[in-house]
């Protein structure tokens, strides 16, 4: 398995405010943007996988939640996390 519990652990210490802070929109939106990369490497090799794709995208659109949360509440973490994730707008 490709996401284990040591893994999401390592991206809430990270990204989130301490490795058992998996609330914050920080470590779910670093959660989420980990996921999008396997699921798009996923998909370069299976391009028939429909499942995936509908997976993938119901992901970016849950990100992009986040994100427009984070942009009207508190642009300051906002502009934080684009850039240390290195995500486009």
């Amino acid at each position: 398995m490709y996401l284990t519990a040591e893994k999401k652990k390592d991206i809430f210490r990270e990204h989130g405010q301490s490795e058992f802070d998996s609330g914050s929109a920080e470590g779910q939106i670093a959660l989420f943007t980990f996921r999008i990369s396997h699921l798009t490497e996923h998909l370069k090799k299976n391009k028939k996988d429909k499942v995936t794709e509908r997976s993938l995208v119901r992901l970016v659109g849950k990100r992009r939640k986040l994100l427009d949360y984070l942009k009207r509440t508190e642009i300051d973490r906002y502009r934080e996390i684009i850039k240390k994730l290195n995500i486009r707008k």
